[in-house]
């Protein structure tokens, strides 16, 4: 029998979301947060304060989300991250998908979140899903300074 490789097809790849354990994923978060954002980067501290989940493909981490509930009900996306590497092959979209099943299934009202303004890619993205601008916080970033495009989707609730 030929291998999957030998016959022209592409193995399965084998896809989940994994919540982070912590503290033991904490140095883990880290290093990927650096080479996603090698500028910008969450802290330990922060890192401590969201629930965060891996995007696994074939057993290696390749991106990464982080969140934490509002008081108003919203799910706050603070961070989205996929490897450069991995980047530009679908698995932004895939991410958002999950983070919007992820929302709903929770309970969450809506879902907020924060996007350097030069992130067109990304917007783009939110856009797609039916995220709309609600604001612009200048010089929300620091490294470097740049302002935040603020995006919000309002989700429906299920009926039945």
């Amino acid at each position: 029998m030929k291998s999957p490789r030998s016959s022209g097809q592409t193995p399965a790849m084998r896809t989940e979301f994994r919540k982070a354990l912590m503290p033991g994923e904490l140095r883990s978060l880290c290093t990927f947060d650096r080479k996603v954002f090698p500028s910008d980067h969450f802290s330990p501290a922060d890192w401590r304060g969201y629930e965060a989940w891996w995007l696994v493909v074939n057993q290696r981490k390749i991106g990464c989300c982080a969140f934490e509930t509002q008081d108003d009900g919203c799910l706050y996306i603070s961070t989205t991250g996929i490897l450069p590497s991995f980047q530009r092959r679908g698995y932004g979209r895939l991410m958002k998908t999950w983070q919007l099943i992820y929302a709903r299934e929770s309970g969450f009202r809506c879902i907020e979140t924060h996007t350097r303004k030069s992130n067109v890619a990304m917007i783009a993205l939110n856009r797609e899903f039916g995220f709309q601008v609600s604001r612009t916080e200048r010089g929300y970033y620091e490294d470097p300074r740049e302002s935040a495009v603020v995006m919000r989707l309002e989700l429906q609730r299920p009926t039945g």
